[in-house]
Protein backbone atom coordinates (compact mmCIF):
# COMPACT_ATOMS: atom_id res chain seq x y z
CA UNK A 1 0.00 0.00 0.00
CA UNK A 2 1.03 3.58 -0.40
CA UNK A 3 -0.32 6.70 1.25
CA UNK A 4 -2.85 8.40 -0.97
CA UNK A 5 -3.46 11.27 1.42
CA UNK A 6 -4.85 12.69 4.63
CA UNK A 7 -8.18 14.45 4.94
CA UNK A 8 -10.20 16.04 7.71
CA UNK A 9 -13.53 17.71 8.24
CA UNK A 10 -14.88 19.96 10.98
CA UNK A 11 -17.40 17.25 11.96
CA UNK A 12 -14.67 14.72 12.74
CA UNK A 13 -13.70 16.30 16.05
CA UNK A 14 -10.11 16.87 15.01
CA UNK A 15 -9.55 13.36 13.66
CA UNK A 16 -8.11 12.70 10.22
CA UNK A 17 -8.69 10.00 7.65
CA UNK A 18 -5.43 8.45 6.44
CA UNK A 19 -6.11 6.90 3.04
CA UNK A 20 -3.96 3.95 1.98
CA UNK A 21 -4.06 2.95 -1.68
CA UNK A 22 -3.41 -0.55 -3.00
CA UNK A 23 -0.32 -0.32 -5.21
CA UNK A 24 -1.30 -3.18 -7.51
CA UNK A 25 -5.07 -3.02 -7.24
CA UNK A 26 -8.02 -0.71 -6.88
CA UNK A 27 -8.82 -0.85 -3.16
CA UNK A 28 -8.34 1.95 -0.68
CA UNK A 29 -8.29 1.73 3.09
CA UNK A 30 -9.39 4.73 5.17
CA UNK A 31 -8.09 4.70 8.76
CA UNK A 32 -9.18 7.35 11.24
CA UNK A 33 -6.16 8.70 13.13
CA UNK A 34 -5.43 11.49 15.59
CA UNK A 35 -4.17 14.97 14.82
CA UNK A 36 -0.69 14.38 16.26
CA UNK A 37 -0.13 11.21 14.19
CA UNK A 38 -1.50 12.91 11.05
CA UNK A 39 0.92 15.78 11.61
CA UNK A 40 3.83 13.38 12.11
CA UNK A 41 3.03 11.56 8.86
CA UNK A 42 2.40 14.76 6.88
CA UNK A 43 5.63 16.44 8.02
CA UNK A 44 7.70 13.45 6.93
CA UNK A 45 5.88 13.09 3.59
CA UNK A 46 6.48 16.79 2.89
CA UNK A 47 10.15 16.50 4.00
CA UNK A 48 9.65 19.17 6.66
CA UNK A 49 12.10 18.89 9.54
CA UNK A 50 10.99 20.55 12.79
CA UNK A 51 13.72 22.30 14.83
CA UNK A 52 13.52 19.63 17.57
CA UNK A 53 12.84 15.89 17.07
CA UNK A 54 9.21 14.89 17.33
CA UNK A 55 8.19 11.64 19.03
CA UNK A 56 8.38 9.50 15.88
CA UNK A 57 11.76 11.02 14.99
CA UNK A 58 12.99 10.16 18.49
CA UNK A 59 11.73 6.57 18.08
CA UNK A 60 13.47 6.29 14.72
CA UNK A 61 16.73 7.55 16.22
CA UNK A 62 16.45 5.11 19.15
CA UNK A 63 15.78 2.16 16.83
CA UNK A 64 18.84 3.08 14.75
CA UNK A 65 21.05 3.59 17.85
CA UNK A 66 20.23 0.02 18.86
CA UNK A 67 21.29 -1.21 15.42
CA UNK A 68 17.85 -2.17 14.11
CA UNK A 69 15.91 -1.21 11.01
CA UNK A 70 12.20 -1.35 10.29
CA UNK A 71 11.68 -3.71 7.36
CA UNK A 72 7.93 -3.32 6.99
CA UNK A 73 4.65 -2.44 8.63
CA UNK A 74 1.77 -4.89 8.46
CA UNK A 75 -1.81 -3.90 9.28
CA UNK A 76 -3.02 -7.30 10.28
CA UNK A 77 -6.27 -6.96 12.15
CA UNK A 78 -9.57 -5.16 12.59
CA UNK A 79 -11.83 -5.66 15.58
CA UNK A 80 -14.90 -3.56 16.40
CA UNK A 81 -13.65 -0.70 14.23
CA UNK A 82 -10.11 -0.72 15.65
CA UNK A 83 -7.19 -1.52 13.35
CA UNK A 84 -4.13 -3.43 14.58
CA UNK A 85 -0.61 -3.38 13.14
CA UNK A 86 2.76 -5.07 13.54
CA UNK A 87 6.11 -3.41 13.03
CA UNK A 88 8.68 -5.84 11.61
CA UNK A 89 12.28 -5.05 12.65
CA UNK A 90 15.59 -6.60 11.68
CA UNK A 91 18.69 -6.49 13.86
CA UNK A 92 21.86 -8.53 13.20
CA UNK A 93 19.95 -10.74 10.77
CA UNK A 94 17.27 -11.58 13.34
CA UNK A 95 13.65 -10.53 12.86
CA UNK A 96 11.49 -9.02 15.62
CA UNK A 97 7.85 -7.94 15.69
CA UNK A 98 6.05 -5.39 17.79
CA UNK A 99 2.36 -4.57 18.20
CA UNK A 100 1.50 -0.95 17.33
CA UNK A 101 -1.30 1.38 16.38
CA UNK A 102 -1.37 1.65 12.57
CA UNK A 103 -0.91 5.43 12.75
CA UNK A 104 2.31 5.10 14.77
CA UNK A 105 3.54 2.21 12.63
CA UNK A 106 2.94 4.21 9.45
CA UNK A 107 4.61 7.32 10.90
CA UNK A 108 7.70 5.17 11.48
CA UNK A 109 7.41 3.41 8.10
CA UNK A 110 7.59 6.72 6.23
CA UNK A 111 10.68 7.67 8.23
CA UNK A 112 12.41 4.36 7.40
CA UNK A 113 10.99 4.28 3.86
CA UNK A 114 9.61 0.85 4.74
CA UNK A 115 6.75 -0.75 2.82
CA UNK A 116 3.25 -0.84 4.28
CA UNK A 117 1.20 -4.03 3.89
CA UNK A 118 -2.42 -4.75 4.77
CA UNK A 119 -3.83 -8.23 5.29
CA UNK A 120 -6.36 -9.43 2.73
CA UNK A 121 -8.95 -10.05 5.45
CA UNK A 122 -8.62 -6.43 6.64
CA UNK A 123 -8.93 -5.10 3.07
CA UNK A 124 -11.91 -7.36 2.41
CA UNK A 125 -13.66 -6.10 5.53
CA UNK A 126 -12.76 -2.41 5.53
CA UNK A 127 -11.35 -1.63 2.10
CA UNK A 128 -13.22 0.45 -0.42
CA UNK A 129 -13.08 -0.52 -4.09
CA UNK A 130 -12.21 2.48 -6.21
CA UNK A 131 -13.33 2.26 -9.79
CA UNK A 132 -11.35 4.87 -11.65
CA UNK A 133 -14.14 5.93 -13.96
CA UNK A 134 -15.17 9.35 -15.12
CA UNK A 135 -18.41 10.67 -13.65
CA UNK A 136 -20.73 13.34 -14.89
CA UNK A 137 -20.24 16.54 -12.91
CA UNK A 138 -23.28 18.53 -13.97
CA UNK A 139 -26.51 18.87 -11.99
CA UNK A 140 -28.26 16.70 -14.59
CA UNK A 141 -25.85 13.87 -13.85
CA UNK A 142 -26.67 14.07 -10.16
CA UNK A 143 -30.40 14.08 -10.87
CA UNK A 144 -30.02 11.01 -13.07
CA UNK A 145 -28.12 9.22 -10.33
CA UNK A 146 -30.81 10.09 -7.76
CA UNK A 147 -33.59 8.95 -10.09
CA UNK A 148 -31.79 5.69 -10.79
CA UNK A 149 -31.96 4.71 -7.10
CA UNK A 150 -35.77 4.65 -7.03
CA UNK A 151 -37.04 1.19 -6.17
CA UNK A 152 -33.65 0.00 -4.87
CA UNK A 153 -33.12 -1.75 -1.56
CA UNK A 154 -31.40 0.10 1.30
CA UNK A 155 -28.26 -1.98 0.65
CA UNK A 156 -28.22 -1.07 -3.05
CA UNK A 157 -28.70 2.62 -2.23
CA UNK A 158 -25.84 2.52 0.29
CA UNK A 159 -23.60 0.78 -2.24
CA UNK A 160 -24.37 3.51 -4.79
CA UNK A 161 -23.68 6.23 -2.20
CA UNK A 162 -20.42 4.48 -1.33
CA UNK A 163 -19.32 4.45 -4.97
CA UNK A 164 -20.18 8.15 -5.32
CA UNK A 165 -18.23 8.99 -2.15
CA UNK A 166 -15.21 7.09 -3.49
CA UNK A 167 -15.38 8.72 -6.92
CA UNK A 168 -15.56 12.18 -5.33
CA UNK A 169 -12.72 11.18 -2.96
CA UNK A 170 -14.86 11.85 0.14
CA UNK A 171 -13.20 9.05 2.09
CA UNK A 172 -14.56 10.00 5.49
CA UNK A 173 -18.11 9.67 4.18
CA UNK A 174 -17.14 6.46 2.36
CA UNK A 175 -15.86 4.97 5.62
CA UNK A 176 -19.15 5.80 7.38
CA UNK A 177 -21.18 4.26 4.55
CA UNK A 178 -18.93 1.18 4.54
CA UNK A 179 -19.64 0.77 8.27
CA UNK A 180 -23.40 1.06 7.64
CA UNK A 181 -23.16 -1.61 4.93
CA UNK A 182 -21.21 -3.90 7.26
CA UNK A 183 -23.91 -3.47 9.95
CA UNK A 184 -26.63 -4.34 7.45
CA UNK A 185 -24.73 -7.44 6.37
CA UNK A 186 -24.57 -8.42 10.04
Amino acid sequence: MDILGLSTSPSSGGAYALILNEVEGNRRLPIIIGTFEAQAIALELEHIKPPRPMTHDLLKNAIEVFGAQIEQVFINGLSEGTFFARIIYRKNGEQFEQDARPSDAIALAVRFKAPIFVGDQVLDEAGIVSEKTKTSSGAGGLQEADASTAGMSRMEKLENELQTAIETENYEKAARIRDQINKLKG
